[in-house]
């Protein structure tokens, strides 16, 4: 019943937080006693204060509400940004990740570190060991953002904003 009342509660959750200027990135509903809990996650380019979630919380009340016979009883609304566990699925994830670390484990092979450049669309630029390299997004089984607690090296962040092929370009282009 909670995923059937989801995806009922989908378009008019998306539609709120679409008003209010910002990303559904998940929404759950879960029952919790007789109430039902709606936890929306939202998030955006510029990232989400405490006062945009006040703000999209206060929107998504609003047209929970107007729409209270889809929801049928009473409930509890939790809206928040996603965390830092939040793996990277969708290119606006990479693309919010920009100059990030972030660990990649790969369809194949072992997990590596690489630093975030410019996410395309089928694949996102990123260093990799002091090398550039487009890494494609279906070679990703899981990627998440590491905690850095000082700043990235200037180098690092000069080497992903120049223009120039990536070294899987550079070994087609001599092709």
């Amino acid at each position: 019943m909670p995923n059937e009342l989801a995806s009922r509660l989908e378009p008019i959750v998306a539609e709120a937080v679409t008003t209010a200027g910002f990303d559904l990135d998940s929404l759950e509903v879960q029952q919790a006693g007789r109430r039902q809990l709606v936890k929306v996650v939202v998030d955006s380019d510029d990232g989400v204060g405490l006062d945009e979630v006040a703000e999209v919380s206060r929107t998504v009340s609003a047209a929970l509400d107007e729409n209270e016979h889809v929801l049928a009883s009473a409930y509890t609304l939790e809206v928040t940004s996603p965390g830092l566990d939040r793996p990277l699925t969708e290119r606006r994830h990479w693309r919010r990740a920009r100059f990030r670390l972030v660990k990649i484990t790969p369809v194949e092979g072992a997990a590596y570190l690489a630093r975030v450049g410019h996410a395309g669309e089928k694949s996102v630029r990123a260093l990799v060991d002091g090398r550039i390299k487009d890494v494609h997004y279906q070679s990703v089984a899981k990627a998440v953002v590491e905690v850095e607690f000082k700043q990235p090296p200037a180098e690092d962040l000069k080497a992903l904003t120049e223009d120039g092929p990536a070294e899987n370009e550079k070994k087609e282009e001599s092709k």
